[in-house]
């Protein structure tokens, strides 16, 4: 970390004060191994954090990298122990390694997660509040919490007449709003940008458009044979050739749904108050017609327990287009800001994981959400 970044610490009493309440809301401690397999992390956690991953490998030849978040170690630790039971509740306290244009990339965080827990909704609320709590102990009380949801977007993916290719493209993308946007624009036949012109003139897309599946499927793992490639990121050569078969249809671009498309860029530009925001989406989804009485429950229900922890719901803003980006989340967000413009970035990110366990080994989905608090940011907030 640069030496300004190393300032901007907490003093170690108030983060012993903080962990303190995680213990007392009966989250145990845990201090997962700062070496970690890379494999998960790539397959796991989205672009952004990919390209940022500090790689190295052991003397068995397997690949590491220093750990870039404490989300999956935290849950490696979990399944890890002799005796795994549920619900289980860990907090930590540590550095994370992330490559930074500036500095040495050691961010210090503090954090907290729960795992096993079916009452959801009251889970998300207690979450959310216990980071306002672990703020309001540090000295921030100002500052404005932004929330999101995933599952809200993909039903209304599922509501449309959409090849299936495109429903996966886009909820790839949900948090990117630019790269989102810009691929709905195509879907529905617009201009094609740069970086989707390079695949259209890639010759190799071209040929497997529109060729037998299983012919292009052999194609692929014969060309990754000859290179002598058996895996490249963990993926097989069979999930390469979906992918290929996958850029090979989306490079062909799409005619035929401006409608959806519309129905897309409607929902992303909702915004309201977290008091509000049951309402708006479902007159939204009253004007185009679209079932979302499911997860508008869901909603609402955790609008309710929220409000129950004591949190004023006119102080969550509610974003449609919000989501955060690791590929693990896949529920409700959130992020909290500092209320001035001292500090760039969120002092806390959180949400739920649901299948995140199970991809890492666990027999059945365990839902889970957590939050990861950046204490440099924060001291920096503080003493702005």
């Amino acid at each position: 970390m640069d030496g300004s970044a190393q300032m901007n610490r907490p003093v170690p009493s108030k983060i012993e004060a903080v962990l303190e309440l995680f213990k007392v809301a009966g989250h145990a401690e845990v201090n997962p191994p700062i070496l970690q397999p890379a494999d998960v992390f790539l397959d796991l956690t989205g672009e952004d954090i990919r390209r940022r991953l500090y790689l190295t490998s052991g003397s068995d030849g397997h690949d590491l990298c220093l750990r870039p978040d404490f989300t999956i170690p935290v849950c490696r630790h979990h399944l890890a122990q002799d005796t795994v039971s549920l619900p289980a509740a860990y907090c930590y306290h540590g550095p994370v390694f992330r490559q930074r244009p500036a500095g040495l990339g050691e961010i210090p965080q503090l954090g907290a997660e729960s795992l096993g827990r079916t009452d959801t909704s009251e889970a998300d609320a207690d979450l959310l509040a216990l980071s306002v709590n672990a703020l309001e102990t540090f000295g921030v009380r100002e500052n404005s919490i932004r929330v999101g949801d995933e599952t809200l977007f993909a039903a209304v993916l599922e509501s449309l007449d959409l090849p299936n290719v495109w429903r996966r493209r886009l909820r790839d993308l949900f948090g990117e709003t630019d790269k989102l946007s810009a691929a709905i624009e195509r879907m529905a036949g617009g201009a094609v940008s740069d970086d989707e012109g390079r695949d259209v003139r890639l010759g190799f897309l071209s040929a497997l458009e529109g060729a037998d599946p299983e012919a292009a499927h052999a194609v692929v793992e014969d060309l990754l044979s000859i290179a002598g490639i058996s895996a490249v990121g963990g993926r097989t050569p069979s999930e390469i050739a979906d992918r290929f078969l996958e850029q090979a249809a989306l490079a062909s671009g799409a005619r035929g749904h401006d409608k959806a498309a519309e129905i897309l860029s409607a929902y992303l530009s909702l915004t309201s108050d977290g008091a509000r925001a049951a309402s708006v989406l479902r007159q939204f989804g009253n004007e185009f017609g679209l079932c979302l009485d499911k997860p508008l429950a869901a909603f609402e229900q955790r609008m309710m327990a929220v409000d129950q922890k004591g949190i004023d719901l006119s102080r969550l803003n509610f974003a449609a287009e919000f989501g955060r980006r690791l590929d693990y989340y896949s529920g409700f967000v959130f992020e909290i800001h500092a209320s001035k413009e001292t500090v760039e970035g969120p002092l806390v990110g959180g949400g739920r994981y649901d299948k995140l366990v199970n991809l890492l080994g666990a027999e059945e989905d365990v839902p889970a959400i957590g939050f990861s608090m950046w204490l440099d940011r924060i001291a920096a907030s503080v003493e702005g």
